[in-house]
């Protein structure tokens, strides 16, 4: 599968922390009424995508909602052409 513009994707790098993470989830989903898709790429990145989805989890169930997520990959271009495969996570509430 080959990534697509998405508009609603978060990037999260291994450097970004999670409350920074689970603040913009909230903020998509309660402020601007969408269901953000968040990409990781490498193990610190998808480690920090993690904590800030389950903070965020946390954070929508105050407001009596469930928040899920879907994983899988997707293979996006590097700067000089090769692919690279990243963590994907489609965000939902239940």
């Amino acid at each position: 599968m080959t990534s697509e513009p998405v508009e609603n994707l978060m990037r999260v790098s291994a450097t970004t922390p999670p409350q920074a993470v689970a603040a913009s989830i909230n903020r998509a989903i309660f402020d601007q009424n969408q269901m953000p898709v968040v990409r990781a790429i490498g193990a610190g990145a998808i480690c920090q995508a993690c904590k800030g989805i389950a903070i965020a989890r946390g954070l929508v169930a105050t407001r009596g909602r469930d928040l899920a997520t879907t994983i899988g990959f997707d293979t996006i271009q590097g700067d000089s052409g090769q692919d690279i495969s990243a963590q994907v996570f489609h965000l939902f509430l239940r």
